[in-house]
């Protein structure tokens, strides 16, 4: 591996029609510009997982960088990627964490990293088709959309009790009305980088509107340090809740692999050969996650976007970023102010994310031109989308296995046993 980069150009301009590559890189000033505007593009999805989870917002930020820092080494300083917190593990910590505890989820994140880690050894050797054999769209679309449908519940919350707990969009419905219909202007009213920050934007201003009517609570935030380590948590197994976390590798894989294909696009280079290292390091972010109490990681399509705005697809940039979110995970009071975010916020940008994340996977199926009128692929969809919605439920001894891990398990063995069969009979395209 080589960590240096080759000025391109005189350092200031990109020619019309051009690129900064991987290995290249603006001046220093403009780079490091640039990786702040990383900061930033990540910063809102980055802190909404352990807002929304409740774990710590500095550990979550101090393994976010970490991550990124490892994935640079792992792929060879040639693949510009940040690793921040990922949606999918939203639903099995949530499940988790109410059954038995915050270490377990922990722990299930880690069982996460671990098995990713082990499929990324698996596809360096012998390859990436075998994914997409395994995993065709239409298995993957529907992976991901009912992650985010089986969510829907949480967004609404509850409505607050006498003893004042309450969550989500229940808690305060005017201050979670501000929020999202301050995304949803945001998105059209504005272009560029403003308007992918749209997430972020909506959550300041749905907090200055939640402050002004009384509902931010600022005491922990005046008691806490200004410099000091992030909150680190151990890790617990629980056999019983390592299933809900199964789903959560197959949506890591598919999103890495988009990675690779996305950067491999818009450099016109083939980092094919990069897919199994890029899986590798994701996995072993999210192992690193697991064992000190951060959210499991993802590369970011975020960043992704800065990237295409920029044309600067340079690896220094990450670099920047990794290390600016690193100095900012080591302020207590910085990662204090983050968990002050109200539950009324949260209720109106979960109401928006978890309804993206469900037409992602809608969004797989489109650009893939997957074909419904074969009851393969119509059947792989319908039923594990109401399975995932309904929230289904089996217990198998001290196992409990939820709506999004029977879904999942639902799309891939329905799509593979009626293509089987459907192959055999002559009855469903081959």
């Amino acid at each position: 591996m080589r960590i240096g980069w080759q000025l391109h150009g005189d350092g200031a301009r990109i020619t019309p029609g051009e690129v900064v590559a991987p290995d290249e890189r603006l001046s220093w000033p403009r780079t490091i510009g640039i990786g702040l505007q990383h900061i930033v593009a990540m910063f809102g999805a980055t802190f909404l997982v352990p807002t929304i989870t409740d774990f710590d917002p500095g550990t979550t930020l101090f393994f976010s960088a970490i991550g990124t820092i490892t994935f640079l080494l792992i792929t060879g300083n040639k693949l510009p990627s940040y690793l921040g917190s990922s949606f999918a593990f939203i639903a099995p910590i949530l499940a988790a964490t109410a059954s038995s505890g915050q270490s377990a989820a922990i722990g299930g994140i880690l069982a996460s990293g671990l098995l990713l880690a082990l499929v990324g050894v698996v596809v360096h050797f012998a390859g990436p088709r075998w994914i997409q054999v395994a995993m065709p769209p239409v298995v993957t679309g529907v992976i991901v959309a009912l992650i985010g449908l089986n969510l829907a519940p949480v967004a609404w919350g509850s409505p607050c009790d006498e003893q004042g707990d309450c969550s989500g969009f229940q808690a305060s419905p005017v201050t979670a009305v501000v929020t999202l219909a301050s995304i949803i202007l945001i998105q059209v009213l504005f272009r560029g980088l403003v308007g992918r920050l749209a997430i972020l934007l909506g959550v300041v201003i749905g907090y200055a509107f939640a402050a002004v009517r009384g509902e931010v609570d600022l005491s922990k935030v005046r008691e806490a340090d200004w410099v000091g380590l992030p909150h680190f948590v151990a890790p617990s197994f629980e056999p019983g809740v390592l299933g809900l976390f199964l789903p959560v590798v197959l949506v890591l894989i598919a999103e890495n692999v988009g990675h690779v294909k996305s950067v491999a696009a818009m450099t016109g280079r083939n980092y094919d050969r990069l897919t199994g290292r890029a899986l590798l390091a994701d996995g072993v972010a999210t192992t690193l996650a697991g064992l000190g109490g951060g959210s499991g990681t993802t590369t970011y399509a975020e960043n992704i976007g800065v990237m295409a705005a920029s044309r600067v697809y340079s690896t220094a940039a990450y670099w920047v970023a990794a290390f600016g979110a690193l100095v900012l995970s080591l302020s207590p009071k910085f990662g204090a102010l983050i968990a002050t975010v109200p539950q009324g916020v949260l209720g109106g940008v979960t109401t928006m994310l978890y309804g993206m994340i469900g037409i992602l996977g809608a969004r797989i199926w489109v650009q893939a031109r997957v074909n419904f009128s074969d009851p393969v692929n119509l059947t792989t969809a319908a039923v594990p989308l109401i399975i995932g919605i309904a929230d289904y439920t089996w217990t198998v001894g001290g196992l409990q296995f939820g709506g999004i891990a029977l879904g999942t398990a639902a799309a891939l063995v329905i799509y593979h046993v009626m293509g089987a069969i459907g192959r055999w009979r002559g009855t469903t395209e081959a």
